[in-house]
């Protein structure tokens, strides 16, 4: 006898029985001008993207102009706590790209931050 652990799944379904489309994802831009969407900038996601947008920050050319500390600090602030420095690393590599520099991953600049800003 099977138990429901050991069932095969079964997809999800729509309301009218189809299974339902899948979600794509934007794809990511190679330079700053092709963005659009937040999603599509080279390291962030949905979760990024929704924070960025709680800040106020709604299109990826609106972080040309972003202090990333900034932009670090209002996020700690906005969600009481503070947030994994990563973060802080990712907003670095977002704004440096929205300037004009190649995408390189969020650890990249993980080595620049605790040089600027130390422990944060």
């Amino acid at each position: 006898m099977g138990s429901a652990a050991n069932a095969p799944s079964r997809p999800h379904r729509t309301a009218d029985g189809a299974a339902p489309r899948p979600r794509a994802k934007p794809a990511k831009c190679r330079v700053a001008a092709e963005c659009e969407q937040l999603e599509q900038l080279p390291n962030i996601g949905p979760s990024i993207a929704g924070d960025l947008r709680s800040l106020g920050i709604h299109h990826p050319r609106d972080l040309a102009s972003r202090d990333p500390f900034v932009i670090y600090q209002a996020l700690c602030a906005k969600t009481g706590k503070r947030q994994d420095p990563c973060v802080l690393d990712t907003f670095m590599a977002a704004t440096d790209f929205m300037r004009g520099a190649a995408a390189r991953p969020w650890w990249a600049y993980t080595q620049q931050r605790k040089l600027v800003y130390g422990s944060v």
